[in-house]
C-alpha cells in the first residue's frame, strides 16, 4: 500500500509543493503507469515529477488530482538480432490520489482523461 504521511500533514498552503517532493520518492509500483502509458511497454521511473492540477483537503483526506511525467521504452528481447531499439519516451498520466488524514494510506486512480 502506498503512503504519503507527509502530505496528508501538510498545511494547506504547502500541501501542493510536499506532494511533489513525496512522489518523487514512492514505489513506482503503486501508481498505475503501466495502464496509463500511450507509447512504451516499461515504465520507467526514474525521472517520475509531478504537476498538480488541483488540491481538494477536508479533515478526512486530501484528493489530489496531479499530471505525472515520466520514461518509458519498448522492451526487446535485448537479443544481437533485435531490430527493437529500446529509445526512451517522454510519457503523461493525469491521476488522482485519495490521501487519508492522519495516517497517509493512498488509493491511486486514473483520471478519465487517461488514454
Amino acid at each position: 500500500m502506498l503512503y504519503m504521511p507527509r502530505t496528508a500533514s501538510a498545511s494547506p498552503e504547502r500541501l501542493a509543493d510536499t506532494f511533489k517532493e513525496e512522489i518523487a520518492s514512492v514505489d513506482l509500483d503503486e501508481i498505475p503507469l503501466q495502464q496509463g502509458m500511450s507509447r512504451g511497454s516499461v515504465a520507467l521511473g526514474d525521472d517520475l515529477s509531478a504537476m498538480v492540477i488541483r488540491v481538494e483537503p477536508d479533515e478526512e483526506r486530501v484528493r489530489v488530482h496531479a499530471g505525472l511525467f515520466f520514461s518509458s521504452i519498448v522492451a526487446g528481447c535485448a537479443c544481437a538480432n533485435d531490430p527493437t531499439p529500446e529509445n526512451e519516451d517522454a510519457e503523461y498520466i493525469e491521476a488522482v490520489f485519495d490521501i487519508r488524514r492522519p495516517d497517509g494510506a493512498t488509493t491511486v486512480t486514473l483520471s478519465e482523461s487517461a488514454p
